[in-house]
């Protein structure tokens, strides 16, 4: 019997895809459905760069002595950029360590320095 059920809905779906008026349409129309789907699918895994951006925000701010108006947060593709001065070059470390530890971040450009001294790149 579930043989039987099983060739039903197989010939039902052939007959549809294949009727000589509309079959073209409809196969079309089953494709670009499918490929929607698929690259809605790809997008739900991937956070935006800026949701990402916001998200790192929420993290390195939570500490109320953090000077959040000196310190700018960018992110291009999963990569963020940490840009400003600071007056504790300690903190400048910490804060790169927490937005590696937020979760989309693929790697962190950490380009604080300490007032008066010329940014470097530290990683």
């Amino acid at each position: 019997m579930p043989r039987f059920v099983l060739g039903g809905a197989v010939g039902a779906a052939l007959a549809y895809f294949f009727d000589p008026d509309n079959g073209r349409k409809r196969r079309k129309e089953a494709i670009k459905r499918t490929a929607k789907a698929f690259r809605q699918t790809g997008r739900k895994g991937r956070t935006d760069d800026v949701t990402l951006a916001r998200k790192v925000e929420s993290e390195i701010f939570r500490d109320a002595e953090v000077p959040a108006a000196q310190i700018n947060v960018n992110v291009e593709d999963g990569v963020v950029y940490l840009r400003g001065e600071l007056e504790q070059p300690d903190l400048i470390e910490d804060l790169g360590a927490q937005a590696r530890k937020v979760h989309g971040v693929r790697a962190v450009e950490n380009l604080l320095h300490v007032s008066g001294e010329e940014p470097t790149k530290a990683e």
